[in-house]
This record gives C-alpha cells, structure tokens and sequence, in this order.
C-alpha cells in the first residue's frame, strides 16, 4: 500500500518546494519561535481556523507572553481571553499545563513525545508539531488538515475516526515525514490542506502533489477522507433568568469545572418560568419583576441542542453588592469585569445593553 523510501521523499521533497514558493512563514507564531508560543498556537488551532485564531493568539501572548505568567493567572483571566473561540476545555487544560510546566519542570518545556503528551491537552499530533516546529525534531502530525491530504492521496477509505483508518493514516504520515526541514515540513503540510486541499474545493490543478495523488486521478477528491457517520441529535429545553438589580448590573453565577461551558460564567438555569420565579425567591428572598420573554433560540454543542428562552427580571437587590461566595457577581455592562462568558451569555449581554441602556449612556 505505502510508497517506498524513494517516492516518500518525492513526497516530502514536493511539498517543501512548494511551500518555499507559497507557504504561510509570516504568522503570529511563526515569529519569534519558542516552545510556549508554539504550543499556544498548536492548542488554539485545534478545531479552529488561522483567521480566528490569530487575533486571539496576539491578545493571548500580550497578557501572558511567557508560561510563568500563564500559570500565574487566574483561571477566569485565562477564559475571558479565550470567550469566543470556543472548546474551553482546552484553555484549563492550557492553564493546567502551565502550572506542570512551572511547578515540575521549573518552566522548562519537555522535548519528547512522552514528556508532551504527559501535558493537559496534549495529544500525538499536537506533540508532534512542538516538537517539529519548535525543537526541530522529526516528528509527525496529523492534524484535520493532514488527514485530508494524506486520505485523498491514498484514498483512503472511511472516517479517519475509526481506529484502523485513523492508524492507518499515521503510518502513512509515520514515512512521509523527513529526516530534514521538519518544521518546514510540518507547517507546509499543514498549509496544504488549509489553502489547496480544502475539505469542498480542493484545487487540484495548482496542488505540487496532485500528479501522484490516487483521489485526484480518480477524480473523486471529495469522497475522501469519509465523513462521521450522521446521527441525529436530542434537543433539550431550559430557561435562562436574567435578572437585573436597581443599578442595571446583571446577576451570574460561575459553572461547575466539568459538564457544558465548565468553568464560565451563565445566567441561571430553570426548567420553566415558575422554576426561574422560585430562583428568585431562593437568591434573594423577593418576587421578580418580569420585563420580557424573550423567543427560544438554539444553542448547539457536539452531542445536543440546546433550545434557550431568556426570562428577564427586573429584583430590588442592592447594586455592586459584595458577594460573600466566589461563583456569583453582579456584571456591571459598563465596567466590565475579565471573566470567561459562555457564547449564549456574551450575546444577551449586548442585546441587554442594547433593550435597556444603563443610565449613563442615556443622558
């Protein structure tokens, strides 16, 4: 099935010579290689495209430009810098591995596989970038990007989810890596698949190994690699009750560490409108005032939908009160505070900003 070690350095030699020609070398993490910018990088741009990550990237290494500073932080600075890149279990693991990293290894980044993977977060393929693009080791990835490169250019069948395909495919990246240039190499593969070999338009006749690649030559590049087989998902109902004090601050209460937007900030959660009348009761020993209800929208994550209806109450609570627990505050909508918000929540602030303009903006 594999090319032998010749056709392998075609392979790697060809997509070098492209990517000296027309690779991305000017990125935010490209400059100024370390370990820590790297591995930043590597774990924001899982699931996550370079456009999107850029500006947070930037945002990211102006609060924390080293990992001290990053284990240092508190973990709701870290999540406020990551709100709206989604997948926040990777910004605790981030957090969690810099603490390792500083308390264990006196800041010192591992330099072997094992030593990475050891690391919150850490994966094969994401091992395998730091190393190649921060050490220069010769190391492999197989990241979306290579899967789809590597699965079309050996058409490979099935979804590279299921584990003999997904070996497979690491084989196969396994002997195409080289012995030279392995940052190059690893940073032109991933190039490849992001601006050539995209998952709906692949442009085969500008691809430097398109004369090799079987799917191209089939002329059947979208069948590979297969896709996750399709399953319908649940939905679920909840309310959430949005109550605003005297003075326009709106109340939020801090996630568990586990389960959905863990470790976020939300509005409280309630089955119906009674539920979210008697929540009232319980935090503040008062009836609501109910201003609006406003219509259902869905929030979807990988195993369910969410249908959300927004109940907004009007509570007589003191204004900018000291909390005596740590997971709830009054978010004041003109200063601020840096904590982690859940997507939904980020998007009813501003529409509460917008329906009920704070006194000050209305003067």
């Amino acid at each position: 099935m594999l090319h032998s070690m010749s056709k392998a350095d075609n392979f790697s030699n060809a997509v070098l010579d492209w990517y000296d020609r027309h690779g991305r070398k000017d990125l935010p993490w490209q400059r100024d290689t370390s370990p820590y910018r790297v591995w930043v990088s590597e774990i924001m741009l899982q699931q996550t495209q370079v456009k999107t990550v850029i500006p947070y990237f930037e945002s990211f290494m102006t609060a924390f430009p080293d990992v001290h500073s990053l284990a240092a932080a508190p973990e709701d600075e870290v999540l406020h810098l990551w709100t709206g890149l989604g997948y926040y279990a990777r910004a605790r693991n981030l957090h969690r591995a810099a603490k390792k990293i500083v308390d264990e290894f006196a800041g010192v980044f591992p330099d072997t596989l094992e030593g990475l993977e050891a690391l919150s977060g850490i994966g094969r393929s994401t091992a395998g970038a730091i190393l190649s693009i921060a050490f220069g080791q010769r190391a492999s990835i197989l990241d979306g990007n290579v899967k789809r490169v590597l699965a079309r250019y050996h058409r490979v069948a099935g979804w590279p989810g299921q584990s003999a395909v997904h070996k497979q495919l690491w084989q196969i990246a396994e002997q195409y890596t080289p012995q030279e240039r392995c940052a190059d190499y690893t940073q032109a593969m991933m190039d490849l698949g992001a601006t050539l070999c995209t998952r709906s338009a692949p442009a085969c006749h500008l691809c430097p190994i398109g004369s090799g690649c079987a799917a191209n030559a089939a002329g059947d590049p979208l069948t590979y690699p297969g896709k996750k087989p399709k399953k319908t998902l649940p939905v679920r109902a909840t309310h959430f009750l949005v109550a605003r004090n005297r003075d326009g601050e709106v109340w939020l209460e801090k996630r568990p560490a586990r389960g959905i937007w863990g470790g976020l900030w939300c509005f409280p959660q309630a089955q119906d409108e009674r539920d979210a009348a008697d929540l009232c009761l319980d935090l503040w020993g008062e009836s609501a005032q109910k201003l609006d209800e406003w219509r259902a929208f869905r929030h979807t994550f990988s195993h369910y939908h969410l249908d959300i209806t927004p109940v907004i109450v009007q509570v007589d609570a003191a204004p900018g009160a000291v909390m005596a627990a740590s997971d709830r505050l009054w978010y004041n909508l003109r200063s601020a505070p840096t904590i982690g918000l859940a997507a939904p929540v980020v998007s009813l602030l501003a529409r509460l900003a917008e329906t009920y303009p704070s006194k000050e903006t209305t003067r």
